[in-house]
């Protein structure tokens, strides 16, 4: 297979494109154009410009960008200059570093409206089913009618006395 360089100025010539006219529509310099071309990686100041140019340029020539993204990171890992980085420390990585990543990822608007949501929805349910055991317990059994029996012990409330005449 050919590198990402030479796939790009073969895909240029077979649409018949001048390097002008790429620049004009992609609106990468000609000199990064040809560089890009060429295979010489040297002319940027970092992958990132070399990823996004050569990402631009194959969707222009109708090419299978994944694929040569893929390409070119393999050619990238090849360069002393754009090779990634060692990695900091010798540790492996923990599980607390994958939960951080990941939770440096979440989109925290969108992650605090639907947490808010459910703790409004869970909030309604444990007050709905609290509702609903009280509701159980405080029924009212069927009592008949009762009637009133004084109690038969003659125990009876005194009477006040009545008050004195002068």
């Amino acid at each position: 297979m050919s590198s990402v360089a030479e796939q790009l100025h073969l895909a240029r010539e077979a649409k018949n494109l001048t390097v002008h006219q790429v620049a004009e529509v992609t609106k990468i310099r000609t000199d990064h154009i040809r560089a890009l071309e060429e295979g010489n990686f040297n002319a940027f100041s970092a992958p990132v410009y070399i990823r996004g140019f050569v990402r631009t340029y194959a969707g222009l020539l109708k090419l299978d960008v994944p694929r040569l993204m893929t390409a070119l990171d393999q050619e990238l890992g090849a360069t002393e200059k754009f090779r990634e980085p060692p990695p900091l420390t010798d540790q492996p990585r923990s599980a607390l570093d994958f939960i951080t990543l990941q939770l440096s990822k979440v989109n925290w608007r969108i992650a605090s409206v639907v947490i808010g949501v459910l703790v409004l929805l869970l909030i309604f349910y444990s007050v709905a089913r609290a509702s609903r055991h009280t509701k159980d317990t405080n029924t009212v059994v069927d009592i008949p009618p009762a009637v009133y029996q004084p109690a038969q012990t003659g125990d009876t409330l005194p009477l006040p006395a009545a008050p004195a005449h002068h």
